[in-house]
């Protein structure tokens, strides 16, 4: 089958190679990790000076890119060049970064379209530019540590990562010369480090609160089959926050009214550091240009209420999705360095009402599953996972509503094909709109893309049979095909990735369509009415103006009086009665339409005998 439309490229999970070492990513916001597994057995590779955990950090000197520590010293010291939490810009455009743009330490640049970019040190960089330097550095520690090149990685990404950031981040591997075995769930890697796909069944929570993002998943394990049953989160929610929240009473306390960006990073790390401390002690100090400010646990605690209860309202949210109580649960699985704060783990417990699991290192977890499986993707393995689709996929069709092939939480890899037809006489053209969303009126859904697909044979309206075909691989990468099936016509449009879908668009289209669902479905009943009655009309018209001398005397004006009738009920809100007046038409132009069918059937019969006519 031809590609008609591209949206990204599909991501293609190559055949397992035993001889070929694969290394498992971790690609934070705030850290990252590397792993290796072998023989079922994950490790956190570390770099030349014990160090497991590497800060999402760069700093550009030249041409020079360092990466980790190194550049966070860089950082906290306020020297330039620093590029921090690039993450939160992954996939996004300039008209979408808004408030995220003043958070950051450096100068994003948001004044061209495409890719938001970032000026530094003289260069303007991309997201997956920086993100592939950060790659890169993961990359040579692993080989370093391996005394072997290496070539293949599973990268982990936020649940609730869309297409764009998905694609963003396969691309930043690519630049930094890795193939992207799979692009891996965070939370799904959670519960492959702590063993769950070796129980017999059960339904797991992976609470996964880090530096810059927020996932809630819920994972259904049974005989072998591991399938996100939901997904939910926060994309600009995360340990970064907390550290926002500190700094700005540290400004408050010192009179400043704006801070550049060297003098922010410096803040920014004081109060990450104090806030770490806190994980272990109940009272620090945090000190800055002469400026004291004593934080203790019960002060960081009511700090952070505001944040946890927005990742508790996903749990309950993702809950909800999957038609479960929080009593349902098996267990949960605390992930990312927020976590390490005794009030989430209690707050944790108590909403899903047992101790969540934390026995594994919260900064570590997420690589180390991510190891796991890029051994399973090279070495074989009976464990599947069945991630799912964040957002329902679907075309718009006649009337403006959308035609949803692919559903919201439907598990992926997914293949689904629709038959369309033409709606006038001769139509060669179908216009087609891919469409992302959960409401019933394509104004309403995020427009993926548009293209037209010509070259359909001139036929009657409804002759014209055209496949459209929507599938979404491993990595959550959609590919949108289609195909007129009576000729073979066929074309091939492809389209560069629609950037910039952020977690507040997702969750408003998800609650938007359940608050005016009653809304939009009494809306789309009236749009199909209104569209069926308009297709009875042209048929009745096209008809008359085919055969004028099969009416019989006064049949035209009647037939054309009931037309007018319909178009008054179209042109209201009452669909009972827009049925109602396109019956009755039917039945009016029931006897004219025997009328012309036993004409046809009389014409292609005249002049042959039986023997042809079998």
């Amino acid at each position: 089958m031809v590609n008609l439309l591209q949206i990204y490229e599909p991501g293609e999970t190559p055949l397992p190679h035993a001889d070929t070492v694969a290394i498992g990513i971790d690609l934070g916001t705030t850290h990252s990790v590397v792993a290796i597994a072998s023989g079922a057995e994950p490790e956190a590779i570390q770099d030349a000076h014990g160090r497991a955990i590497i800060p999402s950090i760069v700093q550009y000197v030249g041409k020079s890119a360092i990466v980790g520590h190194e550049a966070r010293k860089a950082y906290a010291e306020g020297e330039a060049g620093v590029v921090a939490s690039i993450k939160r810009l992954m996939g996004k455009s300039a008209k979408d970064v808004g408030a995220v743009a003043g958070q950051m330490a450096y100068d994003v640049d948001t004044s061209q379209d495409g890719l938001v970019r970032v000026n530094v040190a003289g260069r303007q960089l991309t997201p997956v530019e920086i993100s592939a330097d950060i790659l890169r550095h993961l990359k040579d520690m692993a080989a370093d540590a391996l005394g072997r090149e290496v070539k293949r990685a599973v990268i982990t990404v936020p649940a609730y990562f869309d297409d764009a950031a998905r694609a963003a981040t396969k691309d930043a591997a690519r630049l930094a010369g890795l193939e992207v075995l799979r692009l891996l769930n965070e939370p799904t890697a959670a519960a492959l480090a702590y063993g769950l796909d070796s129980q017999a069944q059960g339904i797991f929570a992976i609470y996964d609160f880090g530096g810059g993002t927020f996932d809630i998943s819920i994972l259904k394990l049974e005989e072998g089959v591991f399938q996100v049953l939901s997904t939910a989160g926060d994309t600009q929610l995360g340990g970064d926050d907390i550290d926002h929240t500190i700094a700005e009473r540290m400004i408050e306390k010192a009179g400043k009214k704006t801070l550049n960006p060297q003098e922010l990073g410096e803040l920014l790390l004081i109060c990450r550091a104090a806030k770490e401390e806190l994980s272990t002690k109940t009272v620090t100090e945090v000190n800055w240009e002469g400026v004291k400010l004593v934080l203790d646990l019960p002060m960081l605690e009511r700090l952070m209420e505001p944040f946890i209860a927005r990742t508790l309202a996903c749990c309950d949210r993702a809950i909800t999705d999957a038609a479960l109580t929080p009593h349902a649960i098996s267990g949960v699985v605390l992930v990312g360095g927020s976590t390490r704060i005794p009030l989430v783990k209690s707050k944790v417990g108590e909403f899903f009402g047992k101790p969540a699991l934390d026995s594994i290192d919260p900064d570590l977890v997420v690589a180390m599953g991510a190891a796991l499986q890029a051994e399973a993707l090279t070495k074989g393995s009976d464990t599947l996972l069945l991630d799912v689709v964040p957002l329902s996929l679907g075309l718009e069709t006649m009337g403006g509503i959308i035609e949803k092939l692919i559903y919201r939480n439907s598990p992926i890899p997914a293949a689904v094909a629709q038959e369309f037809t033409t709606y006038q006489d001769g139509q060669t053209a179908m216009k087609i709109h891919v469409l992302q969303g959960e409401r019933e009126k394509a104004e309403d859904c995020r427009s993926l893309a548009n293209f037209t697909l010509t070259g359909i044979p001139p036929m009657v309206a409804g002759a014209a049979r055209i496949r459209v075909s929507f599938s979404i691989d491993a990595d959550g990468l959609l590919t949108v095909a289609a195909k007129e099936l009576l000729t073979d016509t066929e074309s091939t449009v492809e389209v560069k990735p629609s950037y910039g879908l952020a977690f507040e668009e997702i969750e408003r289209m998800v609650s938007d369509s359940m608050e005016h669902a009653r809304q939009d479905i009494a809306e789309r009943l009236l749009i199909e009415a209104r569209v069926d009655a308009e297709r009875v009309i042209v048929d009745v018209n096209s008809a008359m103006k085919a055969s004028p001398a099969l009416l019989k005397q006064g049949e035209e004006a009647m037939i054309a009086s009931q037309i007018n009738r319909l178009r008054e009920m179209i042109a209201g809100s009452n669909r009972e009665r827009i049925d109602h007046e396109a019956h009755q038409l039917n039945a009016m132009v029931g006897p004219f339409a025997e009328r012309r069918m036993n004409a046809a059937i009389t014409g292609a019969l005249a002049g042959k005998n039986v023997d042809e006519v079998n």
